[in-house]
């Protein structure tokens, strides 16, 4: 360790375990550092962050007292209270998998497996603050945003000779700063050039994301899939195949890449939301209900712990049991309603008694008590449709739907819809889904529960063509249930083999048959329904 540069470093310590913290200590002044402050809470942590210029963060990643160390660093990053110009090391006794992964993802300069040595420690601290120092002056003009300015600077600093040691970093982060100041073919050019000497694996990233930039979506896919099945680039290569999808509204296909994102690095709570609105885009509330379990789970003890969390897992499952076998809703409303009691007792002073009005009207719906239901709805405050959460809103639109006052749902509705289109920080996923919702709640008057059975009534009365309607309707808010899809193919076969035209026919090989059929072999079925749908099969091979 260079004498000078340790004695000129500000250093803060976050740790919570007291022996953890000594041994740090006694390294880093080994090492010559003696401008050492230590916060054993986030929240400390976060204050002097914001009080002060660090030149170097060592964080444990377990702190337990309050959030971990991960959340800490996911919100410096995320409100860009990090400057560049500041190192930050994560250490952690645990390096499972998934928690490697976790760190490698939020990319902090360095992480240090416990126990090390006092060598281990000065020569990877060496290395990363001599990295820091020699590139501050890029570093300071990102910090001021003059990122043109902080690419010019970059430049001169390739043409030293004297700085090639720091050509690897250096020219990375030309390529981010080409991106982010959204040069998109000098990216491309740069990002091919670097390829054609060595196949950096982010160089290869870089190139996908100019290609995306540029709507070279062939390309990017080509090389995005051939990095998902690399080790070292699977987890990257997921998230932007998973964009790709989202751009070209292939939703399932992204919800099933965030999935496999999400497993390989559980811990990331934007991932698990963008499964959440992917589910609810591709009505799959199975889905829905699972993300936003996991959203609790993760979040806890975090910044991100807060009532809406406990809320949204609740409505999650209500939208789930609105949609289930009748054998599973009781399962699942109470599920709902042990994530409600552990709100109460981790939120006791919280201001959330209109949302659990709305989410006990839909539970009383779903008992088949919608007097009672559109009572308690009544009751509820209507003047501060601007101030109320968005969730709140679109739960609250879903309970009127359901209780059959569609007009009200409606204006709901649009609401959400200018707040989020006023709101930049609100998803494009989400606005999505909320304009998917209006179309469905202005086409299908009934309830996802509701319609269903509408139609057993009116298959059973002999009017098939209103029940092969319902059933469609069902299906379009349902399409992962297999009673509803075995339904509406039987309607749909015994239309067709009573229809004489061709063009009935010729319907035989419609998605809307493929999508029944996916539906119920993926799903599972009762006896009575299994024989059912062999019959159903034969009906429409003899028709074939």
């Amino acid at each position: 360790m260079n004498l000078k540069l340790a004695r000129q470093t500000r250093v803060l310590v976050i740790d919570d375990q007291v022996l953890a913290k000594g041994y740090l200590k006694y390294s880093l002044e080994e090492l010559g550092f003696q401008n050492i402050e230590y916060a054993d809470r986030a929240s400390n942590a976060l204050s002097a962050i914001r009080r002060h210029h660090y030149d170097l963060i060592v964080c444990s990643y377990d702190l337990k007292n309050e959030q971990d160390g991960y959340f800490l660093y996911d919100q410096l990053k995320e409100h860009n209270e990090l400057p560049p110009s500041t190192a930050f090391v994560f250490i952690s006794a645990d390096t499972t998998a998934d928690i490697v992964h976790s760190i490698v993802e939020l990319q902090p300069d360095d992480f240090l497996a416990k126990p090390f040595t006092v060598r281990e420690l000065d020569r990877r601290l060496g290395r990363l603050l001599t990295r820091k120092k020699a590139l501050k002056p890029v570093y300071q003009l990102i910090e001021q945003s003059t990122l043109d300015k902080a690419l010019l600077e970059l430049e001169n600093f390739l043409t030293e000779p004297k700085n090639s040691e720091f050509f690897p970093l250096a020219l990375k982060l030309k390529g981010e700063l080409l991106l982010a100041c959204c040069h998109y073919e000098e990216a491309r050019e740069f990002y091919q050039a670097i390829i054609n000497v060595q196949n950096f694996t982010w160089a290869q990233l870089g190139l996908i994301k100019s290609y995306i930039s540029l709507d070279q979506d062939e390309e990017a896919e080509k090389l995005v899939i051939e990095l998902a099945l690399k080790q070292d680039s699977m987890l990257a290569a997921y998230d932007l195949l998973a964009a790709l999808q989202i751009k070209h509204h292939e939703f399932e296909d992204a919800l099933e890449s965030v999935e496999v994102a999400s497993a390989i690095s559980p811990r990331n709570l934007h991932r698990h939301a963008k499964a959440l609105d992917l589910s609810r885009l591709t009505h799959d509330y199975e889905s829905q209900f699972e993300a936003a379990k996991k959203i609790v789970k993760i979040a806890k003890n975090s910044i991100h712990d807060k009532p809406e969390i406990y809320l949204n897992v609740a409505r999650s499952g209500i939208d789930f049991a609105m949609t289930a076998e009748e054998e599973h809703t009781k399962r699942l409303i109470k599920q709902s309603t042990e994530y409600l009691k552990q709100l109460k007792s981790n939120f006791p002073k919280a201001d959330i008694d209109d949302q659990l009005k709305v989410i006990d009207a839909r539970m009383l719906y779903l008992e088949d008590e919608v007097d009672n239901a559109r009572a308690l709805l009544n009751q509820l405050n209507n003047d501060a449709w601007e101030t109320e959460s968005i969730e709140g809103l679109l739960d609250k639109a879903k309970a009127f739907h359901e209780v059959g006052i569609q007009d009200h749902a409606l204006k709901i509705l649009d609401m959400i819809e200018r707040r989020c289109n006023n709101d930049p920080a609100q998803s494009d996923l989400f606005l999505q889904y909320v304009q998917q919702e209006k179309v469905e709640k202005t086409e299908i008057k009934l309830s996802p529960k509701a319609l269903n059975n509408n139609a057993v009534i009116q298959y059973q009365r002999g009017d098939l063509q209103k029940a092969l309607e319902t059933f469609r309707q069902a299906f379009t808010i349902m399409p992962k249930n297999p009673s509803i899809a075995l339904n509406l193919l039987q309607a749909t076969a015994i239309n067709l083999k009573e229809s004489s035209s061709d063009a009935a026919k010729e319907s035989l090989n419609s998605t809307l048959i493929h999508n029944c059929l996916k539906t119920i072999e993926s799903g599972r079925l009762s006896e009575e329904q299994e024989q059912r749908y062999q019959r159903v099969k034969s009906v429409l091979k003899d028709l074939t």
